[in-house]
């Protein structure tokens, strides 16, 4: 039941605009989800636990004046509301919700919702139309559905952990949630791609879509699974660059920075080496061929960071973009903030709150030639902030019923 466009909370903006979307879940990767569709114009409603809320508002370790950074980010554009799901009246309001929905998204463990009469048999049979995106460790079936799964396990058994770092190194790993966010993405298409269906080819009813930590991560591992059943080549870490590809790795500056040189197409190769000074390596028998560059890549390398070596970050940057070669430095956020690409394509938000004052966000991505987002407001700072808003405007309760709700910690 798409909102009408009288119905529409005008504050939101882009092509998302008029799918009302419930949140359930916390952490991470269902939050993840639901802000990617929050960016683009959904109204989406969080369901927090009365009292402390979503353990995201408390993540992060640098705190602005005992905030988290993180939630403001993580929550833009969200209204929040507040419903104890283990009560009848709390499961009851989320039914509510849910009959005048177009996605449900939840992350709890799997079984969590079945038990607490909300699962995809009991709310289709009060909204056929609700597309029920849930995301997990595992996936909804399957041997291992009822192990409770986090990012770094998702990680892990996915097999991106093990490619990472450096050969006979512990495998480390990366200083973000990345399991969380690439399932969050799958998750938001695929939420996308069951509201499509319904909508527009004429399926007509709502669907599950089930996202697996694990096979998230398992996605992004490239020709790893025929390399290995084909040929018995299990794909290895190789540190900053690939294996047997060169030049494609991180290389040293002048000034103590690392840029990244891509070039190892063989045009670009060649390129590389007029910027180089040293065209002849072109042609050089160990490194004509991107086959044989990969054969002599220590080598080759070794050559390329002795050069790189006498020019600064900048200097090289320029000199090889000059010559139409892929690079580029390796950025900390201050670099980032500074940037004029980011700032050009408005990737850097600076916004007014109330509490932060003007704090800076990420932009929205990606970019539509007909449809523009917008910030609407930041993360709710408390749990149940739109309590009134919502349950008054969509269910209708007075607010003698909210007050009773409260006195009971319903809400």
């Amino acid at each position: 039941m798409t909102i009408s466009a009288e119905q529409r909370d005008q504050r939101l903006k882009g092509p998302l605009a008029g799918i009302r979307v419930i949140e359930m879940g916390q952490l991470l990767a269902g939050p993840f989800t639901a802000a990617r569709l929050a960016d683009f114009g959904a109204e989406v409603i969080k369901v927090e636990t009365p009292g402390a809320g979503d353990p995201m508002r408390e993540w992060g370790h640098h705190r602005y004046e005992g905030r988290c950074l993180w939630w403001p980010i993580l929550a833009r554009n969200k209204k929040s509301v507040t419903a104890n799901l283990r009560e009848e009246k709390g499961q009851d309001l989320v039914r509510k919700l849910c009959a005048g929905a177009d996605v449900l998204v939840e992350n709890f463990k799997p079984g969590t919702l079945e038990k607490w009469g909300l699962g995809p048999a009991d709310l289709h049979a009060i909204n056929p139309r609700l597309v029920i995106v849930r995301i997990s460790g595992f996936g909804q079936t399957g041997p291992y559905s009822s192990r409770p799964g986090f990012a770094s396990v998702g990680e892990a058994m996915g097999g991106l952990r093990y490619v990472n770092g450096f050969p006979d190194q512990p495998p480390p790993r990366a200083g973000i949630s990345l399991g969380d966010t690439l399932t969050g993405m799958f998750a938001a298409q695929g939420a996308l791609m069951a509201l499509y269906w319904r909508d527009a080819l004429g399926g007509g009813r709502g669907q599950v879509v089930d996202a697996a930590i694990t096979e998230s991560c398992f996605a992004f591992m490239e020709s790893a699974l025929p390399e290995y059943q084909k040929l018995g080549v299990i794909r290895e870490p190789s540190g900053t660059g690939l294996a047997n590809v060169s030049p494609s790795n991180i290389f040293p500056t002048k000034d103590g920075k690392w840029v990244v040189i891509a070039a190892n197409m063989d045009s670009l190769f060649r390129r590389l080496c007029q910027a180089m000074g040293q065209p002849e390596l072109a042609d050089d028998p160990r490194y004509v061929t991107h086959k044989v560059r990969g054969d002599n890549a220590e080598e080759l390398d070794g050559r390329i960071a002795e050069w790189s070596q006498t020019l600064t970050a900048e200097e090289l940057d320029k000199l090889l973009d000059d010559h139409g070669v892929v690079v580029g430095p390796i950025y900390t956020m201050a670099d980032i903030m500074k940037d004029p690409q980011y700032q050009a394509r408005d990737m850097i938000r600076n916004v007014a709150d109330e509490f932060f004052g003007e704090i800076a966000i990420p932009g929205f991505v990606p970019k539509l030639s007909e449809t523009e987002s917008d910030i609407a407001w930041l993360g709710p700072p408390e749990p149940g902030l739109h309590n009134r808003e919502v349950y008054a405007e969509l269910l209708g309760l007075s607010d003698g019923d909210l007050d009773d709700l409260e006195k009971e910690g319903i809400i």
